[in-house]
């Protein structure tokens, strides 16, 4: 119903699409990228069944993992620190949605990692795992998009400070233009004190559709806008314990080891072959076409 109504889907024409975005992968030099039907499709449906479009998303999605090899080369699930990060749990979908059409929700805690220990980085690699997953997988997540719970009980100015105008930027990009994912809302919980001081400058590196998403609650205001039964245990939810939630997509992104393995060696662009370049990696990220130049610490 969705996918029909918002996305402009209709059913009889799908293969006509997918013909036509093979044929422009395969008459693109430069771009090597996957074309099993249900990855293409969640672009097609990010897109709204533009061609053109589409064919913009899915060259700049394997244009970003080209140039942002620290959040997207390396993935494999069995690395020592990634697969610490990986146990942490520190953004995991919840299995549960409000309805069988509506968004996944993701419960996200940064304030339970060691900034001392582990970056912003080493996070949302496992992150962009588990989004992989999620877009080669669920129909939630790629229909009806996404809705995140931040829980920032335990953040600290040191994880504050990994946050720079640098990386915001690149996780913009990856989010926005290189993703096919719709991102309904973001409700902050158990914020800290300062924290509006700190996110004042967030706010004004994000784009206008994030800031109009964000909202601030207690869990008794969340619970008006999140069904209890979503949330785990030590939420006040219904949904049974973190723990178990955590250990299952441990379990799930280590199936996909392979799958990751096979997307660093097969998959991306080579700038040197690209005959259109309104949408190279100069065009995305600046004049030196990567971030470079950019100060990130």
């Amino acid at each position: 119903m969705i996918a029909r109504e918002e996305l402009h889907e209709d059913k009889e024409k799908i293969e006509d699409y997918l013909k036509a975005l093979k044929e422009w992968i395969e008459k693109s030099p430069h771009l090597k990228a996957r074309t099993d039907d249900q990855f293409l499709v969640a672009f097609l449906r990010g897109c709204q069944y533009s061609l053109e479009a589409t064919k913009k998303k899915l060259d700049t999605f394997y244009t970003l993992r080209t140039h942002i090899p620290e959040l997207l080369s390396n993935r494999d699930p069995m690395d020592i620190k990634l697969r610490e990060v990986i146990k942490l749990g520190i953004g995991i979908p919840l299995p549960l949605t409000e309805t069988p059409g509506s968004p996944r929700i993701f419960l996200i805690r940064h304030g339970i990692y060691d900034a001392n220990m582990f970056t912003l980085h080493d996070v949302m690699k496992v992150s962009t795992m588990i989004n992989d997953i999620l877009l080669r997988d669920d129909d939630n997540f790629v229909v009806a998009g996404q809705i995140g719970i931040l829980d920032l009980s335990g953040v600290s100015f040191k994880h504050f400070a990994q946050y720079n105008p640098g990386f915001i930027k690149k996780m913009t990009l990856l989010s926005h233009d290189g993703s096919p994912i719709r991102h309904r809302a973001f409700h902050y919980i158990n914020t800290p004190p300062g924290f509006d001081n700190v996110f004042t400058v967030f706010m004004s590196l994000m784009n206008e559709t994030d800031r109009n998403s964000v909202s601030y609650h207690d869990l008794e205001s969340l619970f008006k806008i999140i069904p209890r039964r979503i949330m785990p245990f030590e939420y006040g939810g219904e949904a049974g314990p973190l723990q178990e939630i955590i250990d299952d997509w441990e379990k799930k992104i280590l199936s996909y080891r392979m799958y990751f393995q096979e997307d660093e060696e097969q998959f991306g662009v080579d700038e040197s072959k690209r005959i259109d370049r309104s949408n190279n990696a100069e065009s995305l990220f600046g004049a030196e076409g990567s971030f470079n130049q950019l100060n990130f610490y």
